[in-house]
């Protein structure tokens, strides 16, 4: 856990910002996240390919919010 942690935080904030706007939200018109957050909270996120889908564009917002937490922490 701890290598994790030292590699979240040795990441760019640009990097990790950059990944957040791109793959995080893409595609835009509406955010691809915010439709498979909205398919969980409804019980629709049911085959593996959504699952998939809500992984891939959730990890650098995960990632974000790691690296703010480790930021805040100091």
């Amino acid at each position: 856990m701890q290598q994790i942690l030292a590699w979240v935080d040795g990441l760019s904030w640009g990097i990790v910002i950059l990944a957040c706007l791109t793959l995080g939200l893409a595609p835009f018109a509406p955010p691809h996240i915010v439709e498979k957050l909205r398919m969980l909270a409804r019980g629709d996120l049911v085959k593996p390919v959504d699952w998939f889908d809500l992984l891939l564009h959730g990890a650098p917002w995960v990632v974000l919010i790691f690296k703010a937490a480790l930021s805040l922490r100091r």
